[in-house]
This record gives structure tokens, sequence and C-alpha cells, in this order.
């Protein structure tokens, strides 16, 4: 009998989009900061039928922790470009009126902005050059299963 056969575990996301609205900054009841946005990213195809060029955009939440969502808090404006690297992350609530609601949405380790800030002399890249990446979560929750139960215990705490 042959052994049961493993899968390699994989769930890497990579975007790059703008932002549909301000980000929102929230902070859970333990003080870490959260903050949440939502991305357009847009797939550009031409209709086999027609010959035209159209566009297909998808709008993707993305949720991200601690000093990078801070960050992004700070600095991200509805329009600005980034680059998101994270993973899919299922999420499960209920609204007001009682009904169960589930979602996906990425939980990023890092963003980066690819757009100059309007901060000031060396905050950033001229032209349409890219910023310096953010940075990651740090590294004692980068594994696979260590954002779950503080990303869990959070999302129960920050009502979205």
């Amino acid at each position: 009998m042959s052994a049961p056969l493993r899968l390699l575990q994989l769930n890497d996301v990579r975007l790059v989009g703008r932002l549909t609205r301000d980000p929102e900054m929230r902070f859970t009841s333990s003080g870490t900061p959260m903050c949440r946005f939502d991305l357009a990213v847009n797939r550009r195809y031409k209709d086999s039928k027609s010959g035209e060029w159209k566009d297909d955009t998808s709008f993707i939440p993305v949720v991200v922790w601690r000093e990078v969502a801070q960050r992004c808090g700070d600095r991200l404006k509805k329009g600005n470009p980034v680059y998101v690297e994270g993973r899919l992350k299922s999420r499960s609530w209920e609204t007001k009126e009682g009904q169960k609601r589930s979602g996906l949405e990425v939980e990023a380790r890092s963003v980066q902005f690819l757009e100059k800030s309007e901060a000031g002399p060396g905050a950033g890249a001229s032209g349409g050059e890219e910023e310096p990446a953010l940075g990651s979560l740090p590294a004692e929750t980068s594994g696979a299963d260590a954002p779950a139960a503080e990303s869990s215990q959070a999302a129960e705490e920050v009502p979205f």
C-alpha cells in the first residue's frame, strides 16, 4: 500500500493595485494597530468577439497589522498605488441582524508604496520609481500559523 500523498502547503498572494478609499485605522483592546483597505486590481484583455480592449476589475480587502499598519494608516490615501504581499485568510462574522457572513481577505506581510510620498524631501523616490518597502511583520509572527491566533483574537475585538 502506498503512503498518503502529502500536498505542499502554499498560501501566497502578491497584488498591485490602487486603494478604493482611505484606509481605516483601528486598535485592538491590547493596543495593536490594525489597518484595513480595499485594493482595485485591474486585468486588461482583448475581447475575442468584438476585438475591443476591456478591463476586468477585482476589489480585494486587505488587512495589515502592527507597525506596517500604522505606516499605512499615516501615509496612504484613496487612489494610492501599492504592492502587497501576504496570504489569503477566511473570516466569519455576524451582522447586527444576526446573519452569519464569511469572506476572504488578504492578510498583508508587507506593503510597498509605489508613489512618492507628500511628506517632503527624502520621503521617497522621485518620478515613477518605487519607494523602499515598508517592512514585514515581526519574525515571531511570520510563521504559517502564528498570525492566525492573534488575528482571530483581534478580529473578534475589532468590529468591521
